[in-house]
């Protein structure tokens, strides 16, 4: 074989070792709140908030909310940065960060909030069923 050959064959294997060592060093997973107290690394937790007894300080861009996994099992998140302004209307919340002391150290929050359109489509539901 062509020396150049087998030399672009190697360079090819080593930039897709490279590829996908970095591609899995950026993802977060998703991961359950008892593994995300125990992980090393940046994780990705999601729930509904507990309650609406949260902490918010926006001059201090700061936030404490308790976040509820589908088992029912509560983590509190502490949260520092931009605080999204729909938040109080969030029907889920992603936290991306990780477990640090007792609560969970948010540096991204993604937040869900119920659709402008999902009051239509339950008046349009409502109105299908009492015309049943």
């Amino acid at each position: 074989m062509n020396l150049k050959i087998v030399i672009a064959i190697i360079l090819l294997a080593v930039a897709g070792v490279v590829g996908v060592s970095s591609f899995k060093r950026t993802m977060t997973p998703y991961i359950g709140f008892a593994e995300a107290r125990t992980a090393s690394g940046l994780v990705q937790v999601n729930g509904k908030l507990a309650d609406k007894n949260y902490v918010l300080k926006t001059e201090e861009q700061f936030l404490r909310f308790n976040l509820q996994d589908e088992k029912g099992d509560v983590m509190p998140v502490e949260y520092r940065g931009v605080i999204p302004g729909n938040f109080d209307q969030a029907v889920s919340v992603v936290a991306i960060g990780k477990f640090a002391g007792n609560h969970f150290e948010a540096q991204q929050l993604l937040v869900k909030c119920p659709s402008k359109y999902q009051a239509e489509a339950d008046k349009a539901a409502a109105a299908t069923k009492v015309a049943s």
